[in-house]
């Protein structure tokens, strides 16, 4: 081959691989597009619910809060990091920005009760649910598909902010656990790893335990895990039991003239 033809064909291939750079490039662009519109498609929604949530919740409790504000220390958790692997810490600026308020004599505590406990708690009990940031995510999964692995990851919130809740629990607090489940204070639970040590006798006064059953009782007052749920407790802080049925709670709760008064 002459230098003529050299210098063609060193041309040609020059030509080929700018196209196939530019390529490149240009398919790197349309990914990037698509996750941009994928990414602000899943965010956005959330957002609009997440901030309308919170006004709706604010304005009920009568407490005035930028929820804009909270969105921002809520997204904050998740810079530069996996979404999915978020440590409990990350959320510490958000429970900073949008701290649970006490209500002394009126928190409740649940234990494999959600669903009885807020209904017979509803208008005269504070859960953890019913702070701002609970009754704002509860239901929400932000990690993963409903019912994924990735739904338990979404731990590291309620653990932090269950946290908090039970560092302000004040005066007479309640818990509601499952009479019907063999070890109704489980170990493994937020209310017993998390919940229970946070309780301190400078802010508490008692804490009655609702020992709820259905058709199917498998615990009472009696059982032996209530035993370390006692020795769990800070000393200065009264401990009492009470047992009571779904059918016989709910009864008493839909009465006409019934205040808050316990129905236990």
């Amino acid at each position: 081959m002459d230098i003529e033809g050299r210098r063609g064909a060193k041309k040609r291939r020059k030509r080929r691989l700018v196209a196939v750079v530019c390529c490149v490039v240009l398919v790197l662009l349309v990914v990037v597009v698509v996750l941009a519109v994928v990414l602000s498609n899943r965010s956005g929604p959330f957002k609009e619910t997440f901030i309308e949530k919170c006004e709706r919740v604010t304005a009920e409790s009568k407490r005035p809060a930028d929820c804009v504000k909270v969105w921002s220390a809520f997204e904050r958790a998740y810079v530069g990091r996996d979404p999915c692997q978020v440590p409990v810490e990350a959320y510490d600026h958000l429970i900073s920005t949008a701290p649970p308020h006490p209500a002394c004599n009126r928190m409740m505590f649940w234990s494999g009760t959600k669903d009885v406990v807020h209904q017979a708690s509803k208008g005269c009990y504070q859960t953890m649910e019913d702070s701002m940031l609970g009754a704002v995510l509860d239901g929400h999964t932000w990690c993963g598909k409903e019912g994924s692995n990735g739904k338990r990851l979404l731990l590291s919130f309620w653990g932090r902010a269950s946290t908090e809740f039970a560092a302000v629990a004040c005066g007479n607090t309640t818990v509601m656990l499952n009479g019907s489940r063999t070890t109704p204070f489980s170990p493994t639970s937020i209310f017993a790893s998390i919940e229970v040590k946070k309780f301190t006798s400078d802010r508490m006064s008692s804490l009655t335990v609702v020992m709820v059953t259905n058709d199917n009782v498998l615990a009472n007052c009696t059982d032996k895990s209530l035993k370390d749920l006692r020795k769990e407790l800070a000393p200065g802080i009264k401990y009492i039991c009470k047992e009571v049925t779904e059918s016989d709670l709910f009864t008493c709760k839909n009465k006409p003239d019934k205040t808050c008064g316990p129905c236990w």
